[in-house]
């Protein structure tokens, strides 16, 4: 794919911005499709010279995603949603865009979906991801789909989410902790498009799952965070039972939706090939997080310094 053209719709997000750069790299040009083309416009220098586009584009809009992918040699539909209308951007607009690369004459197709993608998901998330892994399916065959587990990275709501309550809170409260994940590196999830849109012949038609080196339970992600800090919060473990009334309640910041989510493993499954089968080494947490989440230790970096050194 050296020169060749490929369309990310949804690039400019927090994943899509590493697919881009990844691309980039491999000489790829990337033309980044998306609502609003100039929240993306901060990529522009990261690439070289004429490396990168920047179209219009939403996924609701058959005329707009059209558009987008025209002479483009591969399309990446990065595009999902944790609230609102699953059906019209899970089901509905991954059929678009898989149809509108089809009609396009793309040689490639890339879908982003997430471990847990099942029609018979009793989460309307997991329902909608796998009905659209089905979409894209029956309009490109020959299309990519890659699960990955919850995403972290220097921008997530994940691991920064955790780390700003353990901050603000007397007691932190943890949902589900018992519930497993595998948490995977967003640069991971990236290389592992790039290496799908770059060997189609040997990926095409393919699902895998990814996730990182360690699988740990919700409660064990909350205490490891509180070490990268240097926290040491009250954990408030929460019952099943509880739970599930808070997520009823008007204004917590958890949706019954997302409540179901949490009480399914999100772990890759032992006979699904992950990034190993993609060319990628996973990358630990203890890799990288601790370089971003050090704005949460109570001197920044200099109580980091401090603790090495005491």
């Amino acid at each position: 794919m050296k020169d060749g053209l490929v369309t990310l719709v949804g690039g400019g997000g927090f994943l899509g911005r590493y697919v881009a750069q990844a691309l980039m790299r491999r000489g790829t040009r990337v033309r980044v499709a998306q609502r609003d083309p100039r929240q993306a416009w901060f990529l522009k220098p990261l690439g070289g010279l004429g490396q990168t586009q920047f179209v219009g584009c939403d996924v609701t809009r058959p005329d707009t995603v059209r558009r987008a992918v025209e002479g483009a040699d591969a399309v990446v539909n990065l595009v999902g949603t944790l609230s609102g209308d699953f059906d019209r951007i899970h089901v509905d607009g991954a059929r678009t865009v898989a149809e509108a690369a089809a009609g396009a004459g793309a040689s490639t197709m890339v879908q982003l979906s997430a471990i847990g993608a099942d029609p018979g998901s009793p989460s309307a998330y997991g329902r909608t991801k796998g009905e659209g892994e089905a979409a894209v399916r029956a309009a490109f065959p020959g299309a990519t789909i890659l699960r990955p587990s919850v995403v972290f990275g220097r921008e997530d709501r994940f691991l920064n989410r955790f780390a700003g309550m353990m901050v603000a809170l007397p007691v932190v409260p943890v949902l589900s902790p018992a519930t497993r994940f595998q948490p995977v590196f967003v640069s991971d999830v990236a290389d592992a498009v790039a290496e799908a849109v770059a060997q189609p012949a040997a990926h095409a038609g393919r699902t895998y799952a990814l996730g990182g080196p360690e699988v740990l339970s919700m409660a064990e992600i909350n205490r490891w965070i509180a070490r990268a800090i240097g926290r040491d919060p009250n954990f408030l473990e929460v019952p099943d039972a509880v739970g599930a009334l808070l997520a009823k309640l008007p204004g917590v910041p958890i949706t019954r939706d997302q409540w179901e989510m949490l009480r399914l493993d999100n772990v890759v499954p032992a006979d699904a090939p992950g990034l190993e089968a993609l060319g990628v080494t996973p990358t630990p947490l203890a890799t990288v997080a601790p370089g971003w989440l050090v704005r949460f230790r109570r001197a920044g970096r200099f109580g980091r310094r401090l603790a090495e050194t005491a």
